[in-house]
């Protein structure tokens, strides 16, 4: 099935909705389908290839390309009917930008992602090479405790104060006013998407696997983790922002 209404729509499409990375596979699997919405591979009420079909050509299960389409449904992308012409089609009318928003350009999303990268896989990996304290240890578990348990409009704040933990977990001081101010510019970035619930959980799964890593001194695995979580956040804010 190709996607209706779009020009040589078979070519565009494969192109884009092609296998996402299973580490990040509900983020990626959106942000899939928002680069196919907003490069025109989707005209106004056309409709989605069916889940199964979706599944197979990005990848994922079934049960991901669902999470994904239900996802871009709240947030006003997508609209799923029922019956005989059922289907999920691309809304009418896609949100709009928030007023007043500062406009983000590629360059600006890119740095910022980027000195993410550096900054903060490296600070998983010098944390778990290090021997917390009792107090070290106990902190990061709060911190992490504290953003499962925040609401949607404490998450982000929980989220960065968990991030900086680990920063200071690290040992160096120099360290942790850096991935504060690139906070700050990732904070600006992901307030402009919404939160979504499996992303939400996801990135649970992905703090704990960091902070275990960490308590069992193993760089590689919180490097590595660290590395899954931040890739996660960079399809989102692609997907969404570019």
């Amino acid at each position: 099935m190709t996607l209706t209404g779009a020009p040589e729509p078979r070519q565009a499409s494969e192109a884009l909705l092609r296998p996402v990375r299973l580490g990040n596979a509900f983020e990626d699997t959106v942000g899939r389908l928002l680069e196919t919405i907003k490069l025109g591979v989707l005209a106004p009420g056309d409709s989605l290839p069916p889940e199964r079909e979706l599944a197979v050509r990005l990848g994922v299960s079934r049960d991901t390309v669902r999470e994904a389409i239900k996802s871009l449904a709240e947030a006003g992308y997508l609209v799923s009917r029922r019956g005989r012409y059922g289907g999920t089609f691309l809304a009418e009318s896609l949100p709009a930008p928030t007023a007043g928003v500062v406009g983000f350009s590629r360059t600006d999303i890119d740095d910022a992602l980027r000195l993410r990268e550096i900054l903060e896989v490296g600070a998983a990996r010098l944390a778990a090479t290090r021997t917390l304290t009792a107090a070290e240890r106990e902190g990061l578990w709060s911190r992490m405790a504290d953003v499962r348990c925040a609401c949607a409009d404490d998450y982000r704040r929980f989220d960065s104060r968990l991030h900086l933990a680990i920063a200071e977990a690290a040992g160096s001081p120099s360290l942790v006013p850096l991935v504060a101010e690139n906070r700050m510019r990732l904070n600006a970035l992901l307030d402009q998407i919404p939160l979504l619930r499996r992303n939400i959980a996801h990135s649970d799964e992905q703090h704990e696997a960091i902070i275990i890593a960490i308590l069992a001194g193993d760089p590689d695995a919180a490097g590595s983790a660290m590395q899954a979580h931040v890739a996660g956040s960079a399809a989102l804010l692609h997907g969404f922002l570019d």
